[in-house]
């Protein structure tokens, strides 16, 4: 679904093709549907063929952009690409697709990622049940019916038994509410609304609010294009080396001869990699193992250093220190300047307590003499001007400002749909102080509503195609025995949904995630409750626990004849 920051923004930026495709199939948009499906990212696309082309059942996706891929259709600014590792960012269901599919780099970029789904929409003929450059603005459960009437933004209205949100964890761009944020006269651009045309820099002067992973990302690349770029950072954040590039053949071969195996090892680890924890504590190991540990994972690149890591960094703040201190150690050798360095240098956080970027370039980017960094805070933003942008100490002009700021994460893509259960009850409302789910699937007195990697599930501390199949093939598995078994509905009870939501904050809170003002929490959003969103227990485990409630019987659900 379509990264949203302002719909009357959207409206007038709406393409004429967007407009023709809306004009058509009228009537066709009044049928009533198996499943409605809202996105046609990862999750979208899966959904669509296991139920139709699986099951034999009707289903209409629901797509804000004017072509497939989700994320990989609007994430297009410079340097995006996936930060897991090519052959297991894919889908894994069809071993002949996995097979078949040639992957460039260890980490695929945008280009690639969406040419992929739109392979996939080709190959599984999905595209003649999705329609494109549509909003769905509101689903409500007619209980008398017992179906969702789904409305979308082109004015329809049609019915469906379940209403499935694929809209992904990270889809709701957000821009800081800065003052005079309106009033810039020059080009702007948020990363998660980037042109589908590209953006040429050179020769601009540009300022960059914002150093998480899409920033960090983007500036290195920006920088080599921009006559200057000026970095406004809101918080330094730890980064680790990529190490992309090609894939050796023979490692290719190996794999292609291990699907089983990789698949396997997978489905079945913490965060859907190939990565596993040292099995023992980092203040077990003398400094000097420490060193060669830590120093191995950093040469390899990728996210070893964070999910593949000593088993108790998360929890132990000791622990956690000996790699803190250490990759600080990596960020003043990598940037020349030493007052840029401090800058640059996370030390209000644990590291792996906020989602930790891979990058390519980032720190030497700073070395550059076009490049400028702005703590902004020690010297807040106070205002945007019609030629730039004004800090307590500095007043600044640029050419273009792009917002590298984030998402309202996890909760953000359903809060902006008016979603409205059992008696009205508006799924926003219900989630004032925080998402309340049964395994980030489903939410009680909300039937037949399923949430594909949801607040609640493991989501976004994965390798999220691997979670998606695991919520696809599960959602699949419970509307096929609904059929089998003439239930018309399903639910979590109010106390399975209770003691889900318990255990997630317990398991959270065990950790030191909690302690970091992270979007984790919704701490990037003002005014969003400080709970912790996805669920710590890791895929493996999480995969296990639905296999054990779908044999109990649906244990925690209710479903209704």
């Amino acid at each position: 679904m379509r990264r949203a920051l302002d719909h009357d923004q959207e409206e007038e930026g709406m393409s004429s093709t967007q407009q023709d495709q809306r004009g058509a199939g009228a009537e066709e948009r009044a049928t009533d549907f198996d499943a409605v499906v809202v996105g046609a990212g990862f999750s979208g696309l899966y959904m669509l063929h296991r139920l139709r082309n699986e099951m034999g059942l009707t289903a209409r996706v629901f797509e804000e952009g004017d072509g497939v891929g989700g994320t990989w259709y609007w994430n297009r600014y410079p340097g995006a690409r996936s930060d897991s590792d090519s052959y297991i960012y894919s889908y894994s269901f069809d071993k002949e697709l996995w097979q078949e599919w040639e992957w460039s780099e260890r980490y695929p970029g945008q280009e690639e990622i969406r040419g992929y789904l739109e392979h996939v929409a080709d190959r599984y003929d999905l595209r003649r049940d999705i329609q494109l450059s549509t909003r769905v603005i509101g689903a409500t459960f007619d209980e008398e019916k017992g179906v969702w009437e789904v409305s979308t933004d082109a004015g329809d209205t049609v019915t469906a038994r379940f209403f499935i949100a694929a809209v992904g964890a990270l889809s709701a761009a957000t821009r800081p509410d800065i003052p005079g944020r309106d009033a810039f006269e020059g080009e702007w651009y948020h990363t998660g609304l980037w042109p589908q045309e590209g953006v040429d820099f050179t020769g601009k002067t540009v300022g960059i609010i914002g150093t998480g992973a899409t920033g960090i990302q983007a500036i290195p690349l920006i920088a080599e294009q921009a006559e200057h770029l000026t970095v406004f950072q809101r918080t330094a954040n730890y980064a680790i080396p990529a190490r992309n590039g090609p894939v050796d053949p023979e490692v290719k071969k190996a794999r292609k001869e291990d699907y089983e195996g990789i698949w396997e090892r997978v489905r079945n680890s913490f965060a859907g990699h190939e990565l596993w924890f040292i099995e023992r504590g980092a203040l077990e190991d003398s400094p000097e193992q420490r060193e060669r540990e830590y120093r191995a994972r950093w040469d390899r690149g990728g996210f070893g250093l964070w999910v593949g890591n000593y088993q108790d960094i998360f929890a132990n703040k000791e622990a956690n220190d000996t790699i803190s201190e250490w990759m600080r150690q990596r960020i003043a050798e990598r940037v020349d300047d030493p007052e840029t360095a401090e800058k640059l240098t996370p030390r209000d956080h644990a590291f792996g307590t906020k989602r930790v970027p891979l990058e390519t370039n980032y720190y030497e980017a700073f070395n550059r003499d076009n490049v400028e960094l702005v703590d902004v805070k020690e010297t807040p933003i106070e205002e945007i001007t019609p030629t730039g942008l004004r800090t307590e100490h500095a007043e600044y002009e640029f050419d273009a400002l792009v917002f590298a700021t984030g998402f309202d994460a996890m909760t953000g893509p359903l809060n902006r749909i008016d979603i409205r259960g059992r008696g009205g009850r508006l799924l926003r409302e219900k989630w004032a102080e925080g998402p309340r789910t049964y395994l980030g699937l489903t939410s009680a007195g909300f039937p037949n509503l399923f949430f594909i990697t949801g607040p609640g599930s493991p989501s976004v501390l994965t390798n999220m195609p691997v979670s998606i199949e695991q919520h696809v093939e599960f959602v699949s598995k419970i509307v096929g025995d609904m059929r089998e078994r003439g239930a018309e509905t399903i639910e979590p009870t109010q106390r399975a949904e209770d003691e889900w939501s318990g255990h997630v904050q317990e398991l959270a809170h065990a950790t030191l995630f909690p302690e970091s003002a992270t979007w984790y929490m919704g701490a990037n959003i003002p005014g969003k409750p400080r709970v912790f969103m996805p669920y710590l227990g890791g895929a493996g485990p999480y995969r296990e626990k639905c296999d054990e409630i779908a044999k109990n019987d649906y244990e925690g659900f209710v479903l209704n004849p």
